[in-house]
């Protein structure tokens, strides 16, 4: 396993290694025992989520309050996205800053969120599977969000905004200034 560190303290880029032959290929997704022993981090994964999308949908910016915060590790099953996290730790060097990393069936590769952070995506594919595992159970009053086309954040969704699909319940998220606070 590969691990890069992103601009946003304890976000990481995780490479696995992807061994390939005739039959297609095989990767560990995640080994906590190698994840801890690599970063330092301990995390204990207790819910797995995943959604089927079409392209153009864009999910987020969300973010779990107080005792409910979660830390995730996504990917990609199939197709391709944007993938955004923004740090909403006001004690973090790297608050209010955001990174993006395309997440592929093909690259392979997978986000590690810190409890903190907002997250969403934006479906570049004619559909994606995506995955993630969280630390923490989804609470509905512990919900917050961000607008995903907050001025402040600015950020590149690589993708034409007048076209993309949202919910209406991500359309009227706050701006970052507004955000809830964790």
């Amino acid at each position: 396993m590969n691990i890069i560190p992103t601009p946003i303290n304890n976000c990481l880029i995780i490479e696995p290694k992807v061994f390939h032959d005739e039959r297609g290929y095989f990767f560990e997704s995640f080994n906590n025992v190698v994840f801890t022993n690599e970063t330092g981090i301990e995390v204990s994964f207790i819910q797995d989520n995943q959604s089927l999308s079409t392209k153009g949908v864009l999910r987020g910016l969300h973010y779990q309050r107080g005792e409910f915060q979660q830390a995730k590790l996504v990917r990609v099953i199939e197709g391709e996205v944007l993938d955004v996290v923004v740090d909403l730790r006001k004690d973090s060097n790297s608050y209010g800053k955001t990174f993006t990393q395309t997440l592929s069936d093909t690259n392979f590769k997978q986000v590690y969120i810190p409890r903190g952070c907002a997250h969403g995506f934006l479906v570049k594919s004619d559909r994606a599977i995506f995955a993630y595992k969280c630390d923490n159970l989804y609470n509905k009053e512990s919900e917050g969000g961000i607008l995903y086309n907050d001025p402040f954040l600015n950020i590149d969704w690589e993708y034409d905004l007048d076209k993309v699909i949202v919910s209406d319940k991500d359309k009227i998220l706050p701006l970052f200034e507004n955000a809830l606070p964790l």
